[in-house]
């Protein structure tokens, strides 16, 4: 399975699908990328005058990239079969450190922690285009192909 093959897989879309590329995946980690376009539904409304990316869509984009990719690539034979992933998420505790504004990119950097029973828990980073540490924290989810 390729990283194209991930995505496809992905349970979203449009407007809410928050992964633009997978940079490398592994047994023990994913790193993926998002743009945030400056046309977004939600900076119209998060702030007046003054858009900056709501702190639940940047949980949202490292669930996407550093779990369900990672997820579907852990459990890709059964996920072959079924061409069907059903995920939920089932905690995350998140640390905001910087803002992320409209058309900045953002590399989330994911390492596994355990994958046991279909359950993945991962430590999750978002960096900005400087580098810089936006956001970090722990991310579980169940997996079922």
């Amino acid at each position: 399975m390729n990283k194209e093959d991930i995505i496809s897989l992905l349970p979203y879309q449009e407007p809410f699908l928050f992964v633009d590329g997978i940079d490398t995946i592994s047994e023990s980690g994913i790193t993926g990328y998002y743009n945030f376009k400056k046309d977004e539904l939600f900076y119209r409304g998060h702030f007046k005058n003054n858009p900056v990316t709501p702190g639940v869509i940047l949980t949202e984009c490292m669930a996407q990239i550093g779990l369900v990719c990672l997820g579907i690539y852990l459990l890709k034979d059964e996920i072959r079969e079924s061409q069907n992933p059903q995920i939920a998420l089932t905690s995350h505790q998140m640390d905001f450190y910087l803002p992320v504004l409209p058309n900045e990119k953002v590399t989330i950097v994911s390492k596994k922690e355990v994958f046991r029973f279909n359950k993945l828990r991962c430590h999750v980073k978002m960096f900005n285009n400087k580098n810089e540490l936006v956001c970090k924290g722990v991310i579980s989810g169940m997996f079922k192909a």
